[in-house]
């Protein structure tokens, strides 16, 4: 019997993109900060917008854009405030300088700001790429549904993950190794909410995990370090792991 030659067609997939994507983001932080290098690479990072848009087979290139640099001085005023809360909270921090150039919680927060905006106009793909760029670049994995209220403050950065349908409100401080994610993993609840909401003025301390849609930590609460939560837990609440086996108490 004559062999038949097996044709294999691959789907061409622009890996290229993920740099272009990291320069773009890059760029587009340096001209939200820097006067001057907007001035001189501005119109280059809408060129590159329109360029990852077109790869992307995405359409209203120019218009998606609009609205997009409509919401940069949103963006910068609640970037603002996210460094004056990690000035206010971090005592190792020396200066605002020092929180816009060095701190990579910092970094994550504005990636994040900008990659969300991005996915409230309904654009695929690019959002969920400047947020992996993010991760990769500070350890930090927050996905761009995520809903972050003002005056949010990462501290250390490393490890923490942030899920799609988390919501977290204003004044919240979390450290590194913070899980705020799904109780279980199913692809039939990829329209529901599986992530945890964190009321405003709640501190998270590391290694704390937090998991279900269901779950709110109440207004002014302290999480410790190490704990497992998975129901709701009231208002100014603190909660801290009882032994061995991480079960946590409640002390209102």
């Amino acid at each position: 019997m004559k062999e038949v030659e097996q044709i294999v067609t691959f789907k061409n997939y622009s890996m290229c993109l993920r740099d272009a994507v990291a320069l773009f983001t890059k760029q587009l932080i340096n001209n939200l900060f820097d006067e001057n290098h907007l001035s001189e690479s501005g119109p280059q990072t809408k060129i590159k917008f329109l360029k990852i848009l077109e790869r992307l087979s995405i359409e209203n290139g120019q218009d998606l854009w609009n609205d997009f640099e409509n919401s940069f001085i949103t963006i910068r005023q609640k970037l603002d405030l996210d460094a004056a809360a990690a000035e206010k909270n971090d005592p190792a921090a020396k200066s605002l300088e020092e929180i816009y150039l060095a701190y990579p919680g910092f970094y994550a927060i504005a990636v994040h700001r900008l990659s969300h905006q991005l996915l409230k106009q309904e654009v695929p793909v690019l959002p969920r790429m400047m947020s992996e760029f993010a991760h990769s670049t500070t350890g930090t994995d927050i996905h761009p549904g995520a809903e972050i209220g003002d005056s949010f403050f990462i501290d250390h950065a490393t490890g923490i993950v942030i899920g799609e349908t988390t919501i977290i409100k204003d004044n919240v401080q979390i450290f590194q190794g913070v899980t705020l994610g799904g109780i279980q993993v199913k692809k039939s609840l990829a329209s529901t909410k599986r992530h945890p909401t964190i009321e405003s003025g709640v501190i998270i301390y590391a290694n704390a995990t937090i998991l279900g849609g269901d779950v709110v930590i109440g207004a002014n609460s302290v999480i410790g370090a190490n704990v497992c939560i998975t129901e709701t837990i009231p208002e100014k609440s603190v909660v801290t792991v009882q032994s061995e086996n991480n079960i946590f108490q409640k002390r209102n």
